[in-house]
């Protein structure tokens, strides 16, 4: 059976709040970013329920926000019509977990922990990941766990890793540049195989924008395949005088 990815990311990236407004699913976000805040089909979708969703997202002071996965392409078609942006088109990535545990991670590389540390904390605050996001890891009920890496006795980078049915999802991977090109993607990502597989996961996910270059070659590298694409659409509220 193909995963609902889709529900992976939902499970270990929790929004504040969920709301069903005809065969639209409303998000609330509270500063967690895109992907708790997106509105989503779960069907055929009218012009009265975007309307609606529309108002929605209004009256909590956001712009209208939609997410379009594959099966979506009426409704990406009516937003297009009505002005709204393609932004962020997104990959999702899996692999076998097994597949990255084949390499031991050498000492005082990967910790796993949770709740997280100051330092993990301060780390990913410097990488735009504020107390909207962590609240959203904060959420999360299943499996979870933090990731710090290390390099040269300082902070490597940080990052955050949950489970649900089966599949762990990492998030919020944040490395500081001058940490960076020194494998610790790399080694984030084999420590998350080995935290997922011994709390009862089989497969490492992770979602990833197209436009990060960087991370979209590591993943290939460890031999993750793309199994899901989605993007988003804004519409730019014009301000009047």
């Amino acid at each position: 059976m193909t995963p609902d990815w889709f529900a992976v990311v939902d499970a270990t990236w929790p929004a504040a709040g969920r709301e069903t407004r005809g065969n639209l699913l409303l998000r609330e976000g509270r500063g967690g970013g895109k992907r708790v805040s997106a509105a989503s089909a779960l069907g055929p979708v009218s012009g009265n329920e975007i309307d609606a969703a529309e108002a929605a997202m209004r009256a909590r002071g956001e712009q209208p926000l939609f997410q379009l996965r594959p099966g979506d392409e009426a409704l990406d078609a009516e937003l297009a019509r009505r002005g709204y942006d393609v932004i962020d088109p997104v990959n999702i990535y899996s692999i076998a977990a097994e597949r990255l545990t084949d390499i031991p991670i050498p000492r005082v590389t990967v910790f796993t922990l949770w709740e997280p540390l100051a330092i993990m904390r301060e780390l990913w605050a410097q990488g735009g990941i504020g107390p909207g996001r962590l609240a959203v890891m904060d959420r999360v009920t299943g499996p979870k766990t933090g990731l710090l890496m290390r390099h040269q006795d300082k902070p490597g980078g940080v990052a955050f890793v949950a489970i649900h049915d089966g599949i762990a999802m990492l998030h919020a991977l944040e490395i500081p540049p001058h940490q960076r090109r020194q494998g610790l993607g790399q080694w984030a990502m084999r420590g998350a195989a080995f935290w997922a597989m011994d709390n009862g996961a089989n497969t490492l996910s992770v979602v990833c924008t197209k436009a990060n270059e960087g991370a979209n070659a590591l993943y290939r590298s460890l031999g993750m395949e793309i199994v899901g694409e989605y993007h988003y659409r804004l519409l730019e509220e014009k301000e009047t005088t």
